[in-house]
């Protein structure tokens, strides 16, 4: 069997094609006899198998991106996550996540099983995350996806790519959207308002209450219907902490969330996604 000789110049632009490193690409060209195509494929197939061995890794590092569309109309936020700091910090990194997130909102991606099948320069998003696997030798991957879609809605990135915001409004208004969003990045409510509060996290938390009370032995004796009294108002308590529109505002907290924005914007909803 007939060997070609590997140049540096065969190795740089495979390292330029798919950003596996150096003695990644130049093993990828000697084991496909130099042919540019296969080598490619040949890192490829690395990648998946370093994604098999590293199923069970944390990835719990990684970038978030959250960016509207142009109108404001759409927000995504995405999860870019991997194992390590080192990597998430990485200027390159980023901007692959980026890329990711520009795909999302030029596609109009409503899951993370769709962003994954939408193409980057003629590649798709699934096969660009294992190209990058295969040259970072780590676990990444779309860990969270999120969408909001409003008459208005504000983004909001928080720390160094660490979290990301969307908050739909019933009207354009950024400097309100900008607040909100810091809000909840900083509070991190469940909920836009007590209606918004699901069924079933109300009832655990009225559980919670009364089995509390049940065993203090200050409310020993007391009738089920003022042990029942005393519940409502601790949700009532536990409603103003945790729904976005009862907390108190962190710019101003002599008000609430809902005072700060008054009768003219509506928070229709919105989506927290952190790392972790």
């Amino acid at each position: 069997m007939s060997t070609v000789t590997i140049t540096a110049a065969d190795i740089n632009k495979l390292r330029q094609a798919t950003g596996a490193g150096m003695m990644d690409c130049r093993k990828a060209l000697t084991e496909t006899n130099g042919d540019f195509e296969a080598a490619i494929d040949w890192l490829r197939k690395q990648g998946q198998k370093i994604a098999a061995k590293r199923s069970d890794r944390e990835a719990k590092e990684g970038v978030v991106i959250a960016q509207t569309t142009a109108d404001n109309k759409t927000g995504i936020a995405v999860y870019i996550s991997c194992e390590t700091d080192f990597v998430s910090k990485n200027a390159d990194f980023v901007a692959f996540a980026q890329s990711i997130a520009d795909a999302a909102i030029a596609n109009n991606v409503k899951s993370a099983e769709e962003l994954a099948e939408v193409s980057v320069n003629g590649t798709k998003v699934a096969e660009l995350i294992n190209d990058k696997l295969a040259s970072i030798g780590e676990k990444i991957g779309i860990s969270k996806f999120e969408r909001v879609d409003a008459e208005y809605v504000a983004s909001y990135i928080h720390g160094a790519y660490r979290m990301g915001v969307l908050v739909g409004l019933s009207t354009a208004a950024a400097d309100a959207g900008k607040d909100v969003a810091m809000q909840i990045a900083a509070m991190n409510p469940l909920a836009v308002d007590a209606s918004s509060v699901s069924a079933e996290t109300i009832e655990r938390e009225r559980a919670i209450v009364i089995d509390q009370m049940k065993n203090d032995p200050k409310m020993a004796g007391k009738p089920e219907e003022m042990i029942a009294k005393i519940a409502e108002g601790k949700l009532n308590a536990f409603f103003k902490e945790n729904t976005l529109m009862q907390q108190p505002f962190v710019k101003d907290s002599s008000k609430t969330v809902a005072e700060y924005l008054g009768s003219n914007v509506q928070v229709l909803g919105f989506k927290r996604v952190a790392l972790g």
